[in-house]
């Protein structure tokens, strides 16, 4: 078989963004609200804003909207720190001499998305971009992933998928991709319970590149 097609989360995966998210949600909560990184990692990593907002501010219905937008554009403002997991170009240029495309697949906003990708240096490197928020559903669910598929023109079972959250790589799983775990914040048992492939410690690990040679 051949890869025929490469489907990338975003935070998390091509970027280690986590800490600035955490940042970010630290401010908008506030100092009477402390959020530690095991609260972010095991409540709030990979899922959706209204969903994360509503939780936290349940006495604040009218609030949730806005609040989720003060604390993109508090992240928004951290973005030009962000560097690319290490591996990444590499992964991409091997797509880009094998004829692979590639394609964004992210639960976060597009301003958040494209700001990322520009800081990163990637904005040309994927043939689309598709962003759950403006799916009909969003991940968990397989649909941005099928999306991604059928804009590529890709069959599931021939396409690799890179995620770090559970809920990105349960959609990822579910929409039928060789899904990959990225150890940035979860461990390998974390990401094997939600059904990967296989773990990976950034993309220079030797279990992906064995893994291309091999497929």
């Amino acid at each position: 078989m051949r890869v025929s097609a490469l489907l990338f989360d975003l935070d998390g995966t091509l970027a280690d963004s986590d800490p600035l998210h955490l940042e970010a949600f630290q401010a908008v909560l506030g100092p009477d609200r402390p959020l530690s990184s095991e609260t972010y990692r095991r409540e709030i990593m990979g899922r959706t804003n209204p969903a994360i907002f509503a939780e936290l501010f349940p006495d604040r219905p009218q609030d949730q909207a806005a609040l989720a937008d003060e604390k993109e554009a508090r992240f928004r403002a951290l973005i030009p720190a962000l560097k690319p997991v290490a591996g990444a170009g590499a992964l991409l240029d091997w797509a880009g001499r094998a004829g692979v495309p590639a394609a964004v697949v992210t639960n976060a906003p597009r301003a958040n998305a494209v700001a990322m990708l520009s800081a990163l240096g990637l904005t040309d490197r994927f043939e689309t971009l598709v962003i759950g928020p403006e799916c009909a559903r969003q991940k968990p669910d397989p649909l941005p992933y099928l999306t991604a598929m059928a804009r590529l023109g890709a069959a599931p079972e021939t396409c690799l998928a890179f995620e770090d959250s559970r809920s990105g790589a349960r959609a990822a799983v579910a929409a039928g991709a060789l899904t990959f775990g990225l150890r940035t914040s979860l461990c390998d048992a974390d990401l094997r319970a939600v059904g990967v492939t296989a773990t990976l410690q950034d993309f220079n690990d030797p279990v992906l590149w064995t893994f291309l040679d091999n497929f």
